[in-house]
């Protein structure tokens, strides 16, 4: 069985063995045999992972961006309303929230100037549990210092 061996590499030069009729490989090359699909599956693992990622930092952003935008609105709809009462301007500002996509977690009323705090939940693929993103704002009367 090592003779035929030997003697199908001498006649193919040494170098090279004959493996159909057409196909010809360097002898010794079946070892990698398959690397490649291991090599393009890892690498697919690695671009999945960095696309969840990013898209996980995208809709983090993209939250932050909507919890500040809704402390703002809030604010600004609470202090419209802040010579009806403590009441209803957090009921405003509430409101607002809302319809903002947050949910109003503290609101304080200061004279004429109303504090605010909006808490966006969002749901991201890495997290188990889902992410809170907070973010405040304060609306009151314009004086020469800024708001009172």
């Amino acid at each position: 069985m090592v003779a035929g061996l030997q003697g199908k590499r001498a006649a193919a030069g040494g170098r090279w063995r004959l493996v159909g009729l057409l196909l010809a490989r360097p002898v010794g090359w079946g070892s990698d045999r398959g690397s490649g699909v291991v090599w393009v599956v890892g690498f697919m693992a690695v671009v999945w992972v960095v696309a969840v990622t990013a898209m996980t930092v995208g809709s983090v952003r993209a939250a932050r961006h909507r919890a500040d935008a809704a402390a703002d609105l809030a604010a600004l709809a609470g202090a419209a309303r802040v010579a009806e009462g403590r009441a209803a301007a957090c009921r405003a500002a509430e409101a607002i929230a809302a319809k903002s996509g947050g949910r109003l977690s503290a609101c304080g009323v200061r004279g004429r100037v109303v504090e605010i705090s909006v808490t966006v939940v969002l749901k991201v693929p890495i997290a188990t549990d889902a992410l809170r993103v907070s973010s405040r704002a304060r609306a009151g009367p314009v004086g020469t210092e800024g708001v009172f």
